[in-house]
């Protein structure tokens, strides 16, 4: 979310832009369909655009609206007024909690697994304590290959009331656990429903949202994980005084459940979906309302033509994904995921209360809450970037700020000149690779793969990406201590640098940038079958 869930003291705890304004003014362009992927040297890369000035192309009418879509707060010919994000806020917000939950129940565990594991017997086994966590990551595994279909079977409203039951379900299966099979009966029902939610909420913001603020709105993830991880550890302070205090954090994480299952019964649904499912007059309502009267009949044309051409409709399959163009754009959602997980977001948070305690910071919450707002703050930077820098330099300057803050991290471990210098560095290091994460590696990722995805295919190739996510955490949070264990901080630590270099090169050469763009046209260019009628 958009996701990468971190180890502290042996339990996963998720890492995580100031304002929602507009972008400067932005130039709209035609996009080349014949030159829409590279065909040399990759199987999957995607090629630059061409961007000639639209209005060299576009007839005057299509024109005259590309230039009413850069004057928001401004009646458009009589026909309304454009009120920016404002009418679409009150929607991503209400799926923007669910990523609270993400957040809340990723750090619900940090402190009272000691509690949980001493009532429920079996506490110094490390074993069970470490399923009773991972169990989490298995459920989200299979929640995020089920979302695919279910998305595109019930829309993404639907989809997120199913999705509250487990999520109210297993909190409190939890928080009446008197033996392990319950706990981690409610933790994978808690995991099953995450699983859901990370592929769904990209997916809703970036089809109800408008162009120019589909960045910022989708970025509103990673603040509401970090509000949850915050929130979490603020209420898991008095567990280290009441042994039985988890039980009430559990009960806490099932209220929001049930207000977004009630929120999303006044929510609109995905317009996209609509028209799909042959539903044109809710599409046009929907629009309008969000949108603005002036975008009606574009925006419907727009959905309708690429549905003719790629023949959308709520029975496609997953082998779908593996046809051209989906599977290049499968394949780097996958890849995205995968080089996110293995830069180390994992390993690093986990050993930043080591860090801390070498300077001094002795309490494990503080030093969590410290990371927390590190990621808050990088996040807020990201709110307000997204749609103005772009996707693809925001990713390319996040990893390398990664990269360079491992490497300040390895030469403090390797080339000790002064031992407060040393533990000074290391702490500068570990914030500057948070802070660089949360400000593009976690939130871009998310957004730009429903952006780069068919409107058919939308669905399964986050639910494909997300589940390579889940797995790759696993591992990362499986192998890390025994990796330092056997080779020290220093290596590992420069591998995960030189993975955030890889990363920022495949992103400068596989992505594309999609900010400004319609996810309509972005297909057009993409997806050539459907760039003419």
């Amino acid at each position: 979310m958009w996701v990468a869930t971190v180890l502290q003291q042996g339990q996963p705890l998720c890492p995580l832009q100031a304002i929602l304004t507009a972008p400067p003014k932005t130039k709209y362009f035609s996009f080349s369909r014949t030159k829409a992927f590279h065909s040399l040297n990759s199987p999957f890369r995607l090629r630059k655009l061409d961007v000639p000035a639209a209005k060299k192309q576009l007839p005057p009418s299509q024109s005259s609206n590309r230039d009413e879509e850069n004057v928001p707060f401004q009646e458009k010919g009589g026909e309304g007024l454009d009120l920016g994000w404002l009418p679409a806020f009150p929607h991503v917000f209400i799926a923007s909690l669910s990523n609270l939950l993400f957040g809340y129940h990723i750090g619900v565990m940090n402190g009272p697994i000691v509690s949980i594991a001493r009532e429920l017997g079996f506490e110094g086994n490390s074993i069970i304590e470490g399923l009773v966590v991972s169990i989490f990551i298995a459920g989200a595994f299979i929640g995020s290959l089920a979302t695919g279909s279910l998305v595109d079977k019930l829309g993404c409203r639907r989809t997120f009331q199913i999705d509250m039951i487990p999520l109210i379900l297993g909190p409190i299966l939890s928080a009446n656990a008197q033996s392990l099979d319950e706990i981690l009966g409610g933790r994978f029902l808690v995991g099953l429903g995450i699983g859901v939610n990370t592929v769904l909420i990209p997916i809703y913001i970036s089809e109800v949202a408008p162009t120019k603020y589909r960045g910022a709105l989708g970025s509103l993830c990673q603040i509401g994980t970090c509000l949850g991880i915050i929130a979490s550890l603020f209420l898991g302070i008095p567990s280290e005084n009441d042994p039985h205090w988890w039980r009430t954090m559990f009960y806490f994480a099932s209220v929001p459940g049930f207000i977004i299952a009630l929120g999303m019964q006044f929510a609109v649904d995905s317009p996209r979906w609509l028209c799909k499912a042959g539903r044109v007059d809710d599409a046009k309502t929907v629009v309008r309302n969000l949108w603005g009267a002036s975008e009606v009949e574009k925006t419907i044309e727009e959905f309708q033509s690429v549905s003719r051409n790629d023949g959308s409709d709520l029975d496609n399959r997953w082998s779908e994904i593996l046809e051209e163009p989906n599977s290049r754009v499968a394949l780097i959602g996958g890849a995205l995921f995968l080089l996110q997980q293995f830069a180390g977001i994992n390993g690093v948070l986990y050993f930043s209360s080591l860090t801390f305690q070498d300077v001094g910071v002795q309490s494990s919450a503080l030093a969590s809450l410290f990371v927390g707002l590190t990621n808050f703050a990088g996040a807020l930077c990201a709110l307000y970037l997204i749609d103005r820098e772009g996707r693809q330099k925001l990713l390319i300057g996040s990893y390398l700020g990664m990269a360079i803050s491992m490497f300040v991290v390895v030469s403090a471990v390797s080339f000790p000149l002064d031992e407060q210098l040393s533990n000074n560095l290391s702490i500068l290091g570990t914030i500057m690779y948070i802070f660089s994460f949360a400000i593009g590696a976690g939130p871009v990722t998310g957004v730009i793969i429903p952006e780069l995805s068919s409107t058919r295919t939308r669905g399964k190739i986050m639910a494909f990406s997300l589940s390579t996510h889940w797995v790759c955490n696993f591992l990362v949070g499986l192998f890390f201590l025994k990796l330092v264990e056997k080779f020290g901080v220093a290596p590992v630590y420069a591998s995960f640098g030189a993975v955030s270099v890889l990363a920022a090169l495949f992103a400068n050469n596989f992505l594309v940038e999609t900010k400004g763009r319609s996810l309509e046209e972005i297909e057009r260019s993409l997806y050539p079958k459907t760039g003419t009628d």
